[in-house]
């Protein structure tokens, strides 16, 4: 039986987005949940074995499980997410000499924090 070879691209990219979400865990720059959650997108994508091993592990249980079964975090995840990457935006916006995209920065934050805060649920940290 011949091998997938795409199977195998989700794969590396499961295993390598798994990396970086651990990574972010400790490192409050890298975002944790978007790499999680990219990362079980792939091992479904790849394996369904994989895929189901993803799903049992307390990574996935502590930081993935309320968001996807209730569309709701708690506060810390939430900020754990948003800061780090508005922070990179804010540098960003401060390098640039653009006005026009300076603008688009803003917006793009002002989006996040209103999506986060209006479509995503927030939960007690017992809740979850």
């Amino acid at each position: 039986m011949r091998q997938n070879p795409f199977k195998i691209l989700w794969l590396i990219s499961a295993f390598l987005t798994l990396t970086l979400g651990a990574v972010g865990i400790f490192l409050p720059v890298v975002p944790t949940t978007p790499f999680l959650l990219l990362s079980s997108f792939c091992f479904a994508r790849g394996s369904e074995r994989f895929h189901r091993w993803f799903l049992g592990t307390n990574l996935y249980q502590k930081h993935l499980d309320s968001f996807v079964k209730e569309r709701a975090m708690t506060l810390r995840t939430k900020l754990c997410i948003l800061l780090p990457a508005s922070a990179m935006l804010i540098i960003a916006m401060v390098l640039m000499s653009s006005l026009p995209f300076r603008i688009l920065i803003i917006f793009l934050i002002l989006f996040k924090y209103t999506y986060f805060f209006t479509k995503i649920r927030t939960v007690r940290e017992e809740d979850s």
